[in-house]
């Protein structure tokens, strides 16, 4: 049904029944997105998660069972952009597999000319070039970044000084309404603090401001 689906709007889609099976397809075919379901006989989605996160760039959408928590922060820790709780439904689906790849599928800059000043934001010790997205370190080296932890610093950017809680947060991110209860945002600014912060557990760049939300502070 997925395949059907996503091949008449326009994707070129090729289905692995296991991991094995998409191990194998992986050596000789490129994918810019993989959908992965967590529960699977053999080898389970969190551990391709772990796989296809060493591999590179990889866009990773998982699909978990109604409720299961602790799969989807394990599955977003490992590096996962985005999840989907089953019965899925396919037009949600479609949208979010569209704002993956635009992250996913993203130029790579030519490290060898130099990069445009405008569109880029100073984050600490390191740079958020959104033109290209693309986060670099103070020596220029790039920082992996997902495609949800690239639209969080970008909604930073666009507010700078400004408190924004998590349901904002969300909402800017993803441009949708998501469950108000939803914790996968602190999930994501932890990972973000290791990436930016000289000191994550005292974070200087994204700051808790207690009982209300996220701070960035352009100035530290």
């Amino acid at each position: 049904m997925l395949c059907e689906y996503l091949q008449h709007h326009g994707f070129a889609v090729s289905p692995a029944e296991n991991g094995e099976a998409l191990r194998a397809l992986l050596e000789t075919t490129a994918a810019d997105i993989v959908i992965l379901d967590i529960n699977m006989p053999g080898e389970d989605g969190l551990s391709l998660t772990r796989f296809l996160r060493g591999r590179g760039g990889t866009g990773i959408i998982m699909l978990t069972a109604a409720g299961d928590v602790v799969d989807r922060i394990v599955g977003l820790e490992m590096g996962a952009d985005d999840y989907l709780a089953k019965p899925v439904d396919l037009r949600e689906l479609l949208a979010r597999i569209k704002a993956v790849l635009r992250r996913a599928t993203a130029p790579a800059p030519d490290t060898n000319a130099p990069r445009p000043a405008g569109n880029r934001i100073q984050f600490g010790r390191c740079m958020l070039d959104i033109e290209a997205c693309k986060l670099f370190d103070e020596d220029g080296m790039e920082i992996a970044l997902t495609a949800m932890e690239f639209d969080l610093l970008k909604v930073f950017a666009e507010h700078q000084g400004r408190v924004l809680n998590r349901d904002q947060l969300l909402e800017l991110a993803h441009d949708r309404n998501w469950d108000p209860f939803d914790r996968s945002i602190d999930i994501r600014i932890s990972r973000l603090r290791r990436k930016l912060e000289s000191d994550p557990k005292k974070p200087a760049v994204i700051k808790t401001v207690r009982g209300m939300g996220y701070l960035f502070d352009p100035k530290a």
